[in-house]
């Protein structure tokens, strides 16, 4: 099976790194949690594109060097390719004014492998990854962001890592999971 896999809100806490961050920068602006289910940062803060920036400007570094893989991510990503699978980390990261594709690319390999990551293959993917997913014959995806779930769900399954900005995520297709152990209780329902 073609497993792919997401980074940002899948491999990572996007959502508590946001809270977390978010809430320390934004506060010296008078600007606090408006919105905990939103998917971006300024949904999550309610501030403009200027002062959202600012606080990517100052913790993306970060966030692409040291933040934390999820729980058990490592351990069951292994488990996975250890049973046969190919794992296909499909990523939406892309440069930007703060910082050029080729330093994303480099940084994120670094990444993956620091956090013990394994993979048969690293893409980098437009926001909307169905035709990557399609183009690849990806048999499952694990994602976390609404609009990937509910688009790629349309012709493959989606197991969906829960945050609070996607827990309405529904439908044919789409399979909830709270951990990195209950993704892979889902990855194996579909292998039976």
């Amino acid at each position: 099976m073609r497993i792919g896999i997401d980074i940002d809100g899948t491999l990572t806490d996007m959502e508590k790194f946001q809270l977390d961050y978010g809430s320390k920068f934004f506060s010296k602006y008078n600007k606090f949690v408006v919105n905990p289910k939103g998917y971006e940062s300024f949904e999550v803060f309610d501030v403009d594109d200027d002062l959202d920036s600012k606080f990517w400007d100052e913790y993306y570094f970060h966030y692409l060097k040291e933040y934390p893989v999820r729980r058990f991510a490592s351990e069951i990503i292994k488990k996975l390719k250890d049973e046969g699978n190919e794992i296909y980390i499909i990523t939406a990261r892309h440069g930007e004014a703060r910082i050029s594709a080729q330093e994303i690319e480099s940084l994120t390999k670094i990444w993956l492998d620091k956090n013990d990551i394994i993979y048969d293959k690293l893409i980098f993917s437009p926001e909307s990854k169905l035709a990557t997913c399609l183009d690849n014959k990806i048999d499952i995806m694990v994602e976390d962001k609404p609009s990937n779930i509910n688009e790629v769900s349309t012709k493959i399954p989606v197991i969906v890592v829960h945050s609070g900005y996607n827990e309405n995520c529904h439908g044919n297709n789409i399979h909830m999971a709270y951990s990195w152990f209950d993704v892979y209780h889902n990855i194996k329902e579909f292998q039976c």
